[in-house]
């Protein structure tokens, strides 16, 4: 048993929204976690504050979002936009859990399966197994204590669906689940031939994914259950700790800032996608999830630049472009020539590569 040493104030939300009383339950759930030393709890109450300094942005909503509202006015913004009013077929109201069970019933869907409900890609904090599509719908909707595990009886679920072949295809609601695809119309916001996959998605009652971008343009139609999404603009990159297309920092809520220092300096752009809701998220805007419920939803990506500047052996949209991948090669390659270098030649050449970059590719507005 424990004595808290004295009363923890933790700062109040800068605004009265909705996201402010998420974030001061946040810093609660962490006080509670840890240790309860002085140290500790004075860490904790400093990233509060800390993070109430970040910049943070609502995203913007449209209604009724037809085609040429998002090509006209949406769309040229190249920024997320929560879309209201579009058509999504019947399965807003057909996709119950049991619906979803009695369609699926017989296939077998290959799952993330995690004892904590925030996901960790880098250091792999979940497991791979495979379960029938309907015994894994019961157990991710429900709230109550599992009977059956793998890990531990609160452990969380996470379906993204894959190709036939995962190496090779990409994901394609019409072939993994052509019942259910009748039920879900894709928007029609961009050429039938641009179209690149449609993932569906399945998740937990507060699974939280990692932060990560995408190198095609893409919506994410919440069908059922509420989802937060918390996004970082391509222009933030560097405050992020990136390794690949991942943020290292795992915990954007409460991050360690001792570790992450710099990534309070990002803006954060939020929303709370409710069902029937549609987000716009443009190419190489990180995003980061979670389910504030049970929820089901599908992504739809599409290849927005010509056709030759993707991979095409990358049935899961991530890979770098094409003339991406090459720059970042020469780059490893300029690299390796700079070791050969006395340490402070290393440094002043490496200084002047640095300025040649910012002046010749970034954009004008940074």
């Amino acid at each position: 048993m424990f004595l808290f040493p004295s009363p923890i104030a933790v700062p109040p939300p800068a605004t009265t929204d909705y996201y402010g009383s998420y974030r001061l339950s946040k810093q609660f759930e962490r006080v509670h976690e840890l240790n309860r030393s002085n140290e500790e709890l004075e860490k904790v109450q400093e990233v509060g504050f800390r993070m109430e300094c970040q910049e943070r942005v609502e995203v913007s909503v449209f209604t009724d979002v037809d085609k040429e509202l998002f090509i006209k006015e949406i769309y040229p913004l190249r920024k997320p936009a929560v879309l209201k009013g579009v058509h999504l077929g019947p399965c807003l109201e057909k996709w119950t859990v049991d619906y979803l069970a009695a369609k699926g019933r017989g296939r077998e869907v290959k799952v993330h399966v995690s004892s904590v409900p925030q996901m960790d890609f880098l250091h792999k904090n979940f497991l791979y197994r495979t379960l029938p599509f309907d015994k894994f719908v019961q157990k991710a909707a429900s709230e109550a204590e599992h009977e059956e595990f793998f890990i531990s009886k609160d452990e969380s679920y996470y379906l993204r669906s894959l190709g036939e072949d995962a190496r090779k295809e990409p994901a394609d609601l019409r072939k993994q689940f052509p019942d259910l695809a009748q039920d879900f119309c894709v928007p029609p916001f961009f050429e039938p031939e641009q179209f690149f996959s449609s993932v569906f998605r399945i998740s937990s009652p507060g699974l939280q994914l990692w932060t990560h971008y995408d190198v095609m343009d893409n919506l994410l139609a919440q069908v059922t259950g509420r989802k937060r999404v918390v996004l970082y603009s391509p222009q933030d990159a560097l405050h992020l700790y990136l390794s690949g297309d991942k943020s290292e920092v795992l915990d954007i809520d409460t991050p360690d800032l001792e570790r992450y220092p710099h990534f309070v300096k990002a803006c954060r752009y939020e929303c709370v996608l409710e069902p029937g809701d549609v987000l716009f998220i443009p190419a190489l805007w990180f995003h980061n999830t979670l389910a504030l419920q049970f929820g089901v939803g599908v992504n739809v990506f599409w290849r927005h630049l010509p056709l030759d500047s993707y991979d095409k052996k990358d049935p899961y949209g991530n890979k770098d472009l094409v003339a991406a991948a090459r720059a970042l090669q020469a780059l490893e390659r300029a690299l390796g020539a700079l070791d050969e270098l006395p340490a402070e030649y290393r440094d002043f050449y490496a200084r002047r590569m640095v300025l040649r970059i910012q002046s010749r590719a970034y954009a004008n507005d940074t």
